[in-house]
């Protein structure tokens, strides 16, 4: 499906920055490696601005100001709005306005911002170029409540000017001089904000389009180990869907979500607070209760004449039955005892986890049989 673009609603301002950014970092940041080299400093340059800018979204614009998941004190809020304006991703203000749409009406193709439904490239980055203004900012009264907030919203643009462009290019500057300069100018700043522009854009894009859903299938939003490598632990998007005021989106001991271990490093030492956590038993009831789901839509779209060709695939449909019945009374079980409010053993938690698992497996075997078969 192509799009419906407002030709005449383009926000011109934006759009040329987005694009002048991205081809000074392909074209530009190549031929100063090239021409002058690359060292220790540009590449310690890019990362300290990536990972402080990228940490700053996630945590703070992400997790802190759109969602509430944990409350923080003046200095990370503060170093948060500084490092987070640097991405040039609006104000946190703004940023959480929409992200908040986006979760009430996620795929809805008019009320959602970035809504899949409209293309991959429109949640990517085509409604940037498209973005109506002014926001009404209706959902973000608690927001404007806080003077930080309000302070950043208000000078946000100067704000990573200086500290997102100029900083380094200072540093660069005192590294090297004028070819410092152009170096700290083009890795640490334009090509460091491409970079953590479009790690984020593509959780809106991506994370809607590859991956798994294992809690909510209701949703576009998928969980994606590989994209939370890049972004800070926030591809496990299913998950945050499902659960958005949870601080963690990596919920499994094996996730990658340095924001999640940030955010718990900075709670040890007092500096944040009230982490919002939701219960195992409410998690595994996710799992069992989708796992369930899926295994009667298996179950239904496996023909009769399939069954009788296939032994293979027979055999499998039986086992998914067995399966499915028993995923429908360990749901029952967990949901009483959730419902009860009983503190359920690991053990039991780790038996129903392992259920949901083998559940997916027989997804997988019974679709490679059918698939064989075509």
């Amino acid at each position: 499906m192509i799009p419906k673009f407002p030709l005449d609603r383009v926000n011109w301002t934006s759009s040329s920055f987005l694009i002048a950014t991205f081809f000074t970092a392909v074209i530009g940041t190549p031929w100063f490696a090239f021409t002058f080299g690359l060292d220790w400093f540009y590449v310690g340059l890019f990362f300290f601005f990536f990972i402080t800018t990228g940490l700053s979204i996630t945590l703070g614009y992400h997790r802190l100001f759109a969602h509430k998941a944990f409350k923080a004190g003046r200095s990370v809020r503060l170093t948060t709005l500084l490092f987070g304006a640097c991405a040039f991703e609006d104000s946190a203000l703004d940023w959480a306005s929409d992200h908040r749409d986006h979760h009430k009406n996620v795929d809805h193709e008019d009320d959602d911002p970035y809504s899949i439904s409209r293309g991959f490239f429109w949640a990517h980055i085509g409604w940037i170029f498209f973005k109506m203004y002014p926001r009404t900012l209706d959902n973000v009264a608690d927001l404007k409540k806080d003077p930080l907030v309000m302070w950043q919203h208000r000078y946000h643009r100067q704000v990573a000017l200086l500290m997102g462009l100029g900083l380094p290019t200072l540093l660069g500057a005192l590294y090297d001089g004028w070819v410092g300069a152009l170096g700290g100018f083009l890795i640490g700043g334009v090509t460091r904000l491409v970079a953590v522009q479009h790690c984020t854009f593509f959780i809106n894009s991506l994370c809607h389009t590859i991956g798994s859903r294992p809690y909510d299938a209701s949703t576009s939003a998928r969980d994606s180990s590989i994209m939370a490598l890049f972004t800070f632990g926030e591809g496990y998007h299913n998950y945050h869907h499902s659960f958005q005021h949870d601080y963690r989106n990596g919920v499994k001991a094996w996730h990658w979500d340095p924001t999640k271990w940030t955010i718990w490093t900075l709670s040890k030492l007092g500096l944040v607070s009230d982490l919002r956590e939701v219960s195992a038993e409410k998690i595994v009831l996710a799992e069992l209760r989708e796992a369930q789901k899926h295994a009667h839509e298996h179950i239904a779209k496996v023909g009769t004449g399939e069954l009788v060709g296939c032994p293979a695939l027979r055999a499998a449909h039986v086992k998914l039955e067995e399966i499915s019945q028993s995923l429908g009374e360990s749901y029952r079980e967990l949901e009483k005892a959730a419902g009860e409010k009983m503190k359920l053993s690991r053990q039991n938690l780790r038996k129903w986890r392992r259920q949901a698992a083998e559940a997916h497996e027989h997804f997988i075997l019974m679709r490679d049989l059918q698939t064989g078969m075509a």
